[in-house]
């Protein structure tokens, strides 16, 4: 892996100042090995990274490929490798990243180009796990009534904006890529704990399969690395034990 080195004359205005941004670049239709580049880029203090990779894309190299949408933490678009830690870039401050920021893909999911990935596989696993409420009988002629206290039980659960940070910050989704992965389990928690669905028992027997819960090692990066700061780690604890004692 190479290293090339993008640095034209930067002026820095008085309240600015320089940061290099060390990026894996790769595009297929340029070769098969990925490099990384580097950037010098002016940032004032409020920035966020996500505001650097705009101006490398807008002002210097406009081939430099991500993913971003609403830019406020909410679409979970722009999840990336950062200084080798899975966090949002419009959540990230730049002057809390040091003078030379290192960004990378998110791990485990096959590179496209450059930071964007193919999340398929992702999907997949969330899908498989069944994530709509499941009930039985005719439609209700009315709302399906929860008390506050039922609701409470899985409200971690539904703050998860699917950026995969969780999934991708995980050894055994690097290694096993048939393995569900920590945030489809968060979402079959949310149903699990649902006091309307009754399809806890079917997701229960799909999450005991050789590639379903038990393959958590609980190693606690999933947590860390949620930017909505879901207890990631305690939710699959919390689907292993209803296994165990077949009790929600």
């Amino acid at each position: 892996m190479t290293v090339t080195d993008e640095r034209p004359t930067v002026e820095v205005a008085e309240h600015q100042r320089l940061v290099t941004l060390k990026i894996r670049r790769y595009d297929p239709e340029v070769g098969p090995e990925a490099t990384w580049q580097e950037f010098q880029v002016p940032v004032e203090k409020g920035d966020r990274l996500l505001d650097a990779l705009h101006h490398v894309k807008w002002y210097i190299d406009g081939s430099l490929s991500f993913r971003r949408s609403c830019a406020h933490g909410v679409c979970g678009s722009d999840a990336m490798r950062i200084n080798g830690v899975n966090r949002l870039s419009c959540k990230v401050l730049v002057k809390d990243l040091g003078e030379v920021i290192t960004i990378e893909p998110i791990k485990g999911l096959t590179v496209l180009k450059d930071l964007i990935v193919d999340m398929d596989p992702f999907f997949e696993a969330f899908k498989s796990i069944k994530p709509f409420l499941i009930t039985n009988g005719n439609a209700p002629t009315r709302e399906r009534l929860q008390s506050a206290e039922d609701r409470a039980r899985f409200d971690d659960s539904t703050k998860c904006i699917m950026c995969a940070a969780c999934t991708t910050s995980c050894p055994v989704f690097w290694n096993d890529e048939a393995y569900f992965g920590p945030q489809a389990i968060v979402m079959a928690h949310r149903f699990i704990f649902d006091s309307r669905d009754e399809g806890a028992d079917e997701r229960l027997e799909i999450l005991n399969e050789k590639e379903g819960v038990w393959r958590c090692r609980t190693t606690f990066n999933c947590t860390d690395a949620c930017p909505r700061g879901i207890q990631v780690t305690k939710a699959i604890q919390e689907v292993k034990r209803a296994l165990i004692f077949r009790k929600v």
